[in-house]
């Protein structure tokens, strides 16, 4: 069965840093992406940042501050979040990528709260 295991949300003061880790189950095989989307209340969820082999791609509102990283041997995916502001608030979700000959599937974390604010 997968599974997306998230960690590290929380609040944060406006300049502040936080720390956001998913670990995806040994039972996805191919994968091709892993990264992180947000979902701000009122809002449609939005890409973070994404890691594949070789690239990494961030949102331009993140460019800068957030730094995404991937452990291969491991499957996990951190997201590190430095100068925070307030428009960070969101749900952030996990996401991974899987890519076979025949299918592609994503995978959801059950997303983590991260609210700035002072």
């Amino acid at each position: 069965q997968v599974q997306l295991v998230e960690s590290g949300g929380g609040w944060v003061q406006p300049g502040g840093s936080l720390r956001l880790s998913c670990a995806a189950s040994a039972s996805i095989f191919n994968i091709v992406a892993m990264g992180w989307y947000r979902q701000a209340p009122g809002k449609e969820r939005e890409l973070v940042a994404t890691v594949t082999t070789g690239s990494t791609t961030y949102a331009d509102s993140v460019k800068g501050r957030f730094t995404i990283s991937r452990d291969y041997a491991k499957n996990t995916v951190d997201l590190q979040m430095n100068s925070m502001k307030p428009e960070d608030t969101a749900v952030y979700y996990c996401n991974v990528r899987e890519r076979t000959a025949t299918m592609t599937a994503d995978y959801w974390g059950q997303g983590t709260q991260v609210t700035v604010s002072s």
